[in-house]
């Protein structure tokens, strides 16, 4: 039985970028490194050091919240090489409301003041 349906063959696509379709459209964002500038750079070195140290204290609610939400920071500063005031505003806050743990750890005491507190 005699087809006229061409053979297409796929491989590897990992790393790749394609579209199929008259009305597709490929976009690739592979590699590309995402311009900060020198302070989104030192927030996301300290927001990595708290995370690192939080790894090292008692699970709480209140250190699973703002291991989320610098986990969160850092995600956003990767992709867009900065992060949203309202981002810094709800740190501040998980900070403010975490005073034992700042005192208690450099690395907290490094980002509380680069987030101005």
């Amino acid at each position: 039985m005699a087809t006229d349906e061409p053979n297409v063959s796929i491989g590897d696509v990992s790393h790749s970028t394609f579209a199929i379709g008259s009305h597709a459209r490929a976009e690739s964002h592979h590699g590309t490194a995402v311009p900060r500038d020198p302070a989104a750079e030192e927030l996301l070195k300290a927001v990595r050091e708290l995370r690192a140290d939080l790894t090292r204290m008692r699970a709480s609610e209140e250190t699973a919240a703002l291991d989320t939400a610098l986990a969160e920071t850092e995600d956003e500063i990767n992709r867009t090489g900065q992060a949203a005031q309202s981002r810094l505003d709800r740190l501040r806050q998980l900070l403010h409301d975490s005073q034992a743990l700042v005192g208690l750890i450099a690395s907290a005491g490094a980002v509380a003041g680069l987030l101005g507190m």
